[in-house]
């Protein structure tokens, strides 16, 4: 007995100095055993065990592929897939000349205004929807001229019939799109139309005067930022 242990200490011996490599310090290693099934090139004997060394421990021999223990690394965790980007909601700004619209003191959109509203049907239709907030709100304004009580109805008259026509357009987006007007408030002339008087003679120059603040202002969110001008 004593002389077979012998026997088999030369024989790993053996095996350890003929190209041992230090990839394993739980097995004899030998690099001419390195394999796809062996990478740590462990010596075994003619049955196929795997030679052990006196640093042997359970937890070594679980790194060690081909040989009794192995465990198999568990593959790492599939990386998290990268979260939507939130919806950004914008908008963009459109102010169109009333005059182009309608004439004057009327709310009947002209043939002409429908064709530049024809602009807007577009972005209309691109309103983010998904996202829960898209939306388009009309807003109509008059000049000066007349009682304040009247430009009021007929700034909500115009702005209702710019809606009805975008709606007509863009059905689906009907409970979108919102009217309002605001009659004669924030005019963009200022007071530079202060000395015109309103009379007979003056009238027309005067309504020429105030031709900017007649005007309906849409703004869309969902898209860029950005102010046009439909003329």
């Amino acid at each position: 007995m004593i002389k077979q242990s012998i026997a088999s200490l030369a024989v790993v011996a053996a095996f350890a100095s003929f190209g041992a490599h230090a990839a394993t310090d739980a097995y004899v290693t030998n690099s001419t055993n390195v394999s796809e099934a062996n990478p740590e090139g462990v010596v075994k004997n003619g049955i196929g065990e795997c030679w052990q060394t006196g640093l042997w421990t359970a937890e070594k021999a679980a790194t060690v592929k081909g040989c009794p223990g192995y465990v198999e690394p568990a593959a790492p965790p599939a990386p998290a897939p990268a979260p939507a980007p939130a919806p950004v909601i914008t908008k963009k700004q459109f102010t169109l000349k009333s005059d182009a619209l309608f004439d004057f003191n009327k709310a009947t959109l002209k043939p002409e205004g429908k064709d530049a509203l024809d602009a807007l049907v577009a972005e209309v239709k691109k309103m983010t929807i998904d996202a829960g907030s898209g939306s388009a709100v009309v807003v109509g304004y008059t000049d000066r001229i007349g009682s304040e009580k009247y430009n009021q109805a007929l700034s909500e008259r115009r702005a209702n019939a710019v809606r009805e026509y975008l709606v007509s357009q863009a059905p689906d987006k009907a409970d979108r799109i919102t009217a309002e007007g605001r009659g004669e408030a924030n005019p963009v002339t200022g007071d530079t139309c202060n000395n015109i008087k309103d009379t007979k003679k003056t009238r027309a120059k005067l309504v020429e005067c105030l031709a900017p603040d007649r005007r309906v202002e849409i703004e869309i969110n969902g898209v860029s930022v950005e102010t046009t001008e439909v003329k």
